[in-house]
Parts: C-alpha cells; structure tokens; sequence
C-alpha cells in the first residue's frame, strides 16, 4: 500500500501552507510544530515531510532548531527540504535531527556537487523535483531552470538515485486532486526509482486512487490542516497496511 507522508512547512516557527508555491498567499495555522509531529507519529506515520519555507528563500536553514525539537520529539524518520545549498547546511540538517534531506535547487544548478552527496550518503538524499509549466522551479520556486524531472533523473540514476518527491506546483496547496498521470509517467518509465506524489492531495479518495495506480508514497500537508483528511483516517490506513 501507497505510503502517507504528513507535511509540516514552516515559516518563522510555524506552520503554514502556501497556494502555488506563492510566499504572498501564505495561510498560517494554530499548533506548535512539534506537538503536530508528535501527533502524526502516535497515528503511526514512518515518515514526516519537513519543509523550511525561509530557509528555500534564503539559501540556508532557517528552521533549524525546530527540527532538533521535532526530532527530539519522535522516532520516525525526518526528510527535511529548504536551504540546503552547500555541504555545511546538508550537514546542519543532519546534525539537527533529519534522517533524509531534500535538495532541488542543487541538483539543478549544482549536479556535480548533487552527484558527491548521493556517492557519500546514499538513500540519505532525495531529489527533490518542483515542476511548473514542465521546468523544475529552483530556489523556493522564485525561479525556473530549464530542466525537465527526466532531466535531472537520467542524470542521476547512474550515481545510486534512488528517491525523488515531485511536486506539480500548480496543484499544491489548491486541493483539487494530484497530476496522478504525471507521476504515472515517471514511475512506469523509471522503475527502479521511488517517486512520493507531491501536491493537491485533497481526500482519502486520492490517495486510495495513487495506491490502485501503483505508485508507493504520497506526501499530504493542507488537507490533514483543514480536515479533509484525519488522523484518524492515516490511522485506519496503516492498519490495514
């Protein structure tokens, strides 16, 4: 079964969700970072997504400190993304508690550095894809480089690639279902590599859809803030997993 990711992004702090990538439609929600985390592993959650909003901005870890409470909080693995430009700040975020950590912009515009983390830590590293209008979007989505997702996979499949989460910026944060046939695509034409759907997942109905398409993980943030899906609901879920 299709493995659920709950979402926590952050800006100064707390948790928020943007609309399309835009820092200008920003939605700020009640809930201390940790508690939430500490919420979704008592469902049974393996994994939690991590997102550092200020940090992809600034082109460094912002949100460091939350992520050594939350880490301090829970057990389960922690796959941080934002601000991680240089080996320093990808050692910050291991430092800080991260098990996984999620690099876009550096696998765009720096592939020679990209290719030495996944030789040196392996599964440890995530390609991180954010696709607008069919370009990978870098640098907290500000701006686009012109690389396709196929792109950045062929590139690094041969240097032990082994998973990216992609997000089709168009549908994240609106609720209106996935770009299930783009991640269709990706999986059926690189098999050997696990893609986590990223972005518009509004129902458990999505996901159960996912599951029936074949595709192994799925990362939910706005719906579990507004309800749509519940933590009782991702509970149920693992059960019968």
């Amino acid at each position: 079964m299709i493995q659920i990711i709950p979402a926590i992004d952050l800006m100064d702090g707390r948790c928020v969700r943007l609309t399309k990538g835009d820092y200008g439609q920003k939605k700020v929600y009640d809930g201390v970072p940790a508690d939430l985390a500490r919420q979704y592993a008592d469902a049974g959650v393996q994994r939690i997504h991590l997102v550092d909003l200020d940090g992809a901005k600034a082109g460094e870890p912002r949100n460091l400190k939350v992520l050594e409470t939350i880490a301090s909080a829970v057990s389960c693995q922690l796959e941080w993304g934002g601000g991680i430009a240089h080996s320093e700040a990808l050692q910050a975020v291991f430092d800080a508690g991260a098990t996984h950590a999620i690099a876009g912009s550096v696998a765009a515009l720096k592939p020679v550095l990209f290719g030495q983390w996944l030789q040196r830590y392996g599964a440890r590293i995530i390609l991180g894809a954010d696709v607008r209008g069919g370009r990978i979007a870098v640098k907290g989505w500000l701006e686009e480089a012109p690389l396709s997702i196929e792109d950045l996979v062929q590139r690094f499949l041969p240097l032990g690639l082994g998973e990216s989460i992609v997000t089709d910026i168009s549908h994240d944060g609106m609720l209106e279902g996935p770009s299930t046939e783009l991640y269709v695509r990706l999986q059926s034409a690189f098999p050997s590599l696990s893609f986590t759907v990223s972005g518009g997942i509004s129902s458990m109905e999505d996901i159960r859809s996912l599951d029936k398409a074949g595709l192994r993980k799925v990362i939910v943030g706005k719906a579990l803030y507004e309800q749509r899906i519940t933590l009782k609901d991702i509970s149920l879920w693992l059960q019968n997993a």
